[in-house]
């Protein structure tokens, strides 16, 4: 039996003691971390598959995110975020990738953003995401059916696989729902 590595969480961002949390998955064959972690530590690379992005900053030092850097991007209707790494780990050989961002706006609302990338036995990796939230209208989304913020980070984990994939995005659950997303 294999254990899989989870979500390193700051107490004030504690899952079950926010006002929203969602948490996606996949899990697929024939792809590496290394493949994911290449698109996803690359904030250029986001608006690429991910059509729930727009207006993105990249961080003063390049375009790959590192422990420190500040980067803004817009998402799920909110003006640019201003987000600061805390964590930005590669994989390696049997070690996991961690990528982590937060970000506070003036109106009270915090976010804390989290990655995980590790490859798995029989050709396979494993690509976790979650994200804490604490606001009002998080309040409001968590009651929400269907849940946009977890229908808006399933289509970033599969915008990620058909990016690696060669296949382009077409079809988002966003976009399903009639939420507005970014036309490429």
């Amino acid at each position: 039996m294999a254990t899989q590595s989870s979500i390193i969480w700051p107490e004030h961002f504690l899952p079950g003691t926010t006002d929203n949390w969602v948490s996606n998955e996949r899990i697929v064959k024939d792809i590496s971390a290394q493949q994911i972690w290449a698109l996803l530590s690359d904030i250029t690379k986001w608006e690429s598959y991910y059509k729930n992005c727009a207006q993105i900053t990249p961080p003063d030092s390049g375009s790959t995110l590192n422990k420190g850097d500040v980067f803004k991007f817009s998402t799920f209707g909110f003006p640019p975020l201003t987000c600061t790494v805390v964590e930005s780990v590669a994989p390696q050989q049997s070690q996991e990738g961690r990528l982590a961002w937060m970000s506070k706006t003036d109106d009270g609302f915090e976010v804390y953003h989290a990655w995980l990338v590790e490859d798995l036995q029989g050709a396979r990796v494993r690509i976790l995401t979650q994200e804490s939230q604490i606001g009002g209208i998080f309040k409001e989304w968590e009651e929400q059916k269907p849940n946009k913020m977890l229908l808006g980070h399933q289509d970033w984990l599969d915008g990620l696989v058909k990016a690696i994939k060669g296949d382009e995005v077409k079809e988002t659950n966003l976009g399903g729902i009639g939420f507005p997303e970014r036309k490429n």
